[in-house]
């Protein structure tokens, strides 16, 4: 993976401050968290990848805020498949729509790196890159997650020690904390009695068989 020399520091505080003023407070608390967060995940897994991953996180809720009606909206224009299901899952949407309005709204920023990671930021999907599921964790752990379950993620991650491991080790606790992150998001799924998306069930299993050593079994 190569460095997009091309994304600034400049750029990324120029996007930074443009997008405070198109979010709430909290969504942009939040959005800066998961930027500082990714880079720190960066340093350990890919420091190649951070500057694109930094302006990921700045854009991944780019259009968290929308509803429904505009999501559905935004679909029909970028021509996005509509499910039954992603009716009943509507915060599924963001991720989908904030991808092709990068595309359309920040060219500067739409690399393949940055669209994966925030198109997959929320369900993920099977056979991840690395750098999605960076930003799929970042998203999930950073600071300002008060959420119980954000909470104790966030201890497992780091209370392992990563930056103490050897690159292997360092991967499979990556895989093993993403396996728990998708245990606690389905069960909270299952108590509201929602949909789970299927790229979410297939990205579980995918890395279960990883795990076990199953993947590509025939």
């Amino acid at each position: 993976m190569m460095l997009n020399a091309s994304i600034s520091e400049a750029m990324l505080d120029e996007l930074r401050q443009s997008l405070a003023s198109k979010m709430s407070p909290k969504r942009y608390v939040h959005t800066c968290a998961v930027e500082e967060m990714v880079g720190r995940l960066c340093a350990l897994y890919c420091p190649e990848a951070k500057v694109e991953l930094r302006a990921a996180a700045l854009l991944h809720d780019l259009t968290k805020e929308e509803s429904l009606q505009n999501q559905l909206q935004m679909c029909r224009e970028f021509g996005i498949m509509v499910r039954s299901e992603d009716i009943l899952a509507p915060k599924t949407f963001h991720a989908k729509t904030a991808a092709e309005l990068i595309r359309r709204d920040y060219p500067a920023f739409a690399t393949e790196t940055v669209l994966s990671a925030v198109r997959w930021h929320t369900t993920g999907h099977a056979d991840m890159t690395l750098t999605e599921q960076l930003l799929y964790l970042a998203d999930y752990i950073d600071d300002s997650r008060k959420f119980p379950d954000c909470v104790r993620l966030r201890d497992y991650f780091w209370g392992a020690q990563p930056e103490r491991m050897d690159e292997a080790s360092r991967l499979s606790h990556l895989r093993d904390t993403l396996i728990l992150s998708y245990d606690m998001t389905m069960r909270n799924l299952l108590a509201e009695s929602v949909p789970i998306s299927p790229d979410t069930v297939l990205s579980r299993n995918d890395l279960i068989a990883l795990r076990e050593g199953a993947r590509d079994v025939t």
